[in-house]
Formats: C-alpha cells, structure tokens, sequence
C-alpha cells in the first residue's frame, strides 16, 4: 500500500437499506489484467454479502454515475498503472481525497473512473462513501487471462472487502 493512502476502513454511513452498498467491478474481461475488477466482483458474489448490490461495468463515466445513484456507499474495483510491482494494492477513500494523479486508466472509453469521480463530485451526485481498490496490473494485452501477480490481488481484495462488509453489517 502506498504511503498517504487509507489503509484502514472507516465506518458505513447508512441512509437506504436497498442501496446502502454497491460494489462495482470495473474491466475489459479480454484486457489481461484490465479484467480483475470483473473477477473481484464475481468473487464478492459468491460470497453473497447482505445488503449490497453488486455490478460488472466497463467503467465508462457516465454509466457509473447512474449505476451508483442513491447509494451511502459504492466501492469500485479497478486495474491501475502506476509503475509499482504488479499486484500491489491501494485503497482510496475519493470521496475525501482525489485519486493519485500516477494512477492510469485503460479505459476504451474517453471518460473513465477518475473522471465519473470528478464529474460526480462536480455535479453533487458523488455519494457520501466512495472506495476506489486499485490493483496494480502487468499485463494489459488482449487475453482473458489474469497474471499472477494480479490473481492473488484479486483474491485479497475480494477477501478486503468482504471484511469490511460483514464489519458494516454488524454496526448497523
């Protein structure tokens, strides 16, 4: 984790039971390690977390806003490349902070996450919690095949969250 980054969750704050947590996995399920927000997010729901919505998407701005729409809390999955050892975690509280700046998208689309952000926070559609989970990717080539690296990343931020979930849970 890099330093400046949160590392540790802060508490949920609950308005709506029906959308109080959406998790959103962000890929190209054929971008190599692009689709470990997808595989994150199918991960979670296996796990079947009480009370969260959980969405693969492609990370394209506009959509991410309409899909977290009323939520208290959206927590988003996402390659990153920032030149650090593949697999490496960051964890981003972009409600409260914005998100580092050597953090680059590969997105096929012209607006991605960082500026559905921006865009929502903006517009005043940002929720009240927004957890961004970067993993650091390798391979970004067209393959369905996650490195590594990046797979054992995957399943720690799986396992991350759903901590943090059932924490939440059990506050409420």
């Amino acid at each position: 984790m890099s330093p400046g980054l949160s590392q540790e969750p802060n508490q949920f704050a609950r308005r709506n039971p029906q959308s109080a947590i959406v998790i959103i996995g962000i890929g190209n399920a054929f971008g190599g390690d692009d689709a470990v927000g997808l595989v994150v997010a199918r991960m979670l729901k296996e796990k079947a977390l009480p009370g969260v919505r959980i969405v693969e998407a492609s990370g394209e701005a506009t959509s991410l806003i309409e899909v977290w729409k009323g939520a208290d809390t959206v927590i988003l999955i996402d390659a990153v490349r920032s030149g650090a050892r593949p697999g490496t975690i960051y964890r981003v509280e972009a409600h409260a902070e914005p998100i580092p700046a050597r953090f680059e998208h590969h997105s096929t689309h012209a607006l991605g996450v960082v500026e559905a952000i921006e865009l929502a926070r903006t517009l005043s559609r940002l929720p009240p919690r927004v957890i961004l989970y970067g993993i650091e990717g390798k391979n970004f080539a067209v393959c369905t095949d996650l490195s590594q690296e990046v797979r054992a990343a995957a399943a720690d931020v799986a396992t991350r969250i759903a901590d943090e979930v059932r924490r939440y849970a059990r506050q409420v």
